[in-house]
């Protein structure tokens, strides 16, 4: 090989080296649905939720997802939107959902709501919202992670005006409920169970800001991504939102932007982690003396009796001569004790050995 064909070659390997990790994106079906409510008809509008949705739906693209994009979205347009998504996601490797707007929690139950929802009634929730359960249902068929991420915690004016129902006398809460998924399904929230989330002032919301400035990140797994997230979000709002997240996932790393490469100083999965090495056991060290007084009551003479210390306690029966051992059969009378009971502990009772004797019988065989 000439050095001509040597640099085109390393040329080439640098150049795959890069696109790597989103030709492994490519090859995989990643679908996706992100929807931003943000021009409500019955309650004031909200600024952040169109912006952050078509920002997140770029990244998405990026990343190999094949995205649908829906801005204030009507209750009709959500439904049918979330139908597709669940068709599209059978079988694939990942499929997501992003949602920006307006969110409650009702009895228990979680829902998302369209821009034309009026909820005079809170019974009204299951004919004008979404339910967080089906959402998490659509994306759950997936092969390797079904993600949700809500940015709907805000303070809801929904709420303030509803009439409650005798059957359901609790109020809506602030924010969503906690929620248990199952599976390989991941939910983030913008701000944990039971509170709201901010706006900002600026193009996105501080939760979409810090995602934007994660999701893209190569070679980070997925969960560690979600806390560079909550770090970012604590930092800008001064520890006024906690982002949280919910679902329990397999040993198996999920990496939304490619696996690190080798060497790259991204910390591997606890399940690659090399097995913790036991110490080798060391030999016991046995004091000479012991030994010679093990062989003197060995030799003492048939069904004699001795009192000895600490012999049992430092040597081992497998250090003594193997024919001194077949020869004697011990029989502890009484056991080293400390002031506050039995030994329980190695070394516990090394002080007072030397003080309580041990008796041992010796017979001949």
């Amino acid at each position: 090989m000439n050095r001509r064909e040597f640099v085109s070659g390393l040329a080439a390997a640098s150049a795959f080296a890069n696109v790597a990790p989103l030709a492994e994106a490519a090859e995989a079906k990643r679908v996706a649905l992100v929807i931003g409510n943000g021009a409500y008809r019955n309650v004031p509008a909200l600024l952040n939720p169109p912006n952050d949705a078509s920002d997140i739906a770029a990244a998405l693209r990026r990343l190999g997802f094949t995205v649908s994009l829906a801005t204030n979205a009507s209750f009709d347009e959500m439904r049918r939107g979330l139908i597709a998504l669940g068709r599209e996601a059978a079988g694939a490797d990942m499929a997501a959902v992003y949602f920006a707007g307006h969110g409650m929690e009702i009895n228990g139950e979680n829902w998302l709501i369209p821009v034309d929802a009026e909820l005079k009634r809170d019974t009204d929730a299951a004919n004008e919202a979404v339910n967080l359960q089906s959402v998490m249902l659509q994306v759950s068929s997936t092969t390797s992670l079904g993600l949700v991420i809500l940015d709907a915690c805000r303070n809801n004016p929904f709420a303030a005006k509803m009439n409650r129902s005798i059957a359901t006398r609790a109020a809506p809460v602030s924010g969503l409920g906690r929620i248990e998924p199952v599976g390989n399904v991941l939910v983030a929230y913008a701000a944990r169970d039971g509170t709201t989330a901010l706006d900002g002032d600026a193009r996105n919301s501080p939760f979409a800001a810090a995602l934007l400035r994660n999701i893209e990140a190569p070679g980070v797994e997925v969960t560690f991504m979600f806390r560079n997230v909550r770090d970012d979000v604590m930092e800008a709002t001064r520890n006024a939102q906690q982002p949280f997240v919910y679902g329990s996932l397999s040993r198996k790393a999920i990496y939304l932007a490619g696996r690190p490469a080798d060497g790259s100083g991204q910390a591997p999965p606890p399940s690659q982690l090399p097995a913790a090495v036991s110490p080798a056991p060391t030999s016991p060290v046995i004091d000479p003396a012991l030994v010679g007084t093990w062989e003197i009551m060995v030799s003492s003479g048939r069904g004699q009796s001795r009192w000895i210390w600490q012999i049992m306690g430092e040597a081992p029966t497998d250090s003594m001569p193997s024919r001194s051992a077949r020869r004697v059969r011990m029989k502890a009378r009484s056991r080293p004790r400390t002031a506050a009971g039995p030994c329980t502990q190695p070394g516990a009772c090394q002080a007072t050995a030397m003080a309580v004797p041990m008796r041992f019988t010796t017979r001949w065989r």
